[in-house]
């Protein structure tokens, strides 16, 4: 099983601060419109949110992996609800590599993997090497094909 780049805790655990720091502007605007809220109380909620989020991005890192198995792409995710997903590499439509501006600012990609039947991508693997979602997103495209040869026959 393969796991993610260490920098993408970095990355999870930034999501958080910024949605803290979203929810504090929220709290200055309930603060100046409708109640007086103690700053300090606001700022103390902000901190103990960023320590949660940190604290969630190590354990989702610590738990996210990958496999590439004979029949299917096999992950195992999540910290509060474990979830274990195979994907049949005959079921494979298409795959792509991603990299947003906060992905290329740490040196990240992602691959999105999009299945038959579906509405939109079902599975995205983050925090990858680009180099490494290159060669990834190449070998499932590699496997779906000849899964589907050999599934035709």
């Amino acid at each position: 099983m393969e796991s993610l780049h260490p920098r993408v805790r970095l990355l999870w655990a930034g999501r958080t601060a910024f949605s803290g720091l979203v929810l504090l502007a929220l709290v200055a605007v309930v603060d100046r419109l409708f109640l007086s809220l103690p700053l300090p109380v606001a700022v103390a909620g902000w901190v103990a949110l960023v320590a949660l989020g940190a604290g969630h991005a190590v354990l989702a890192h610590r738990i996210w992996r990958f496999d590439l198995q004979d029949d299917a792409l096999f992950l195992v995710r999540g910290v509060v609800t474990r979830t274990d997903t195979s994907v049949p590499y005959v079921r494979v439509q298409h795959v792509d590599t991603t990299r947003g501006p906060v992905e290329r600012t740490a040196g990240l990609a992602s691959v999105v993997v999009y299945t038959a039947g579906s509405r939109g991508a079902d599975i995205t693997i983050p925090g990858l090497r680009p180099e490494r979602a290159t060669e990834l997103r190449e070998r499932l495209r590699d496997l779906a094909g000849e899964s589907e040869a050999t599934d035709a026959v």
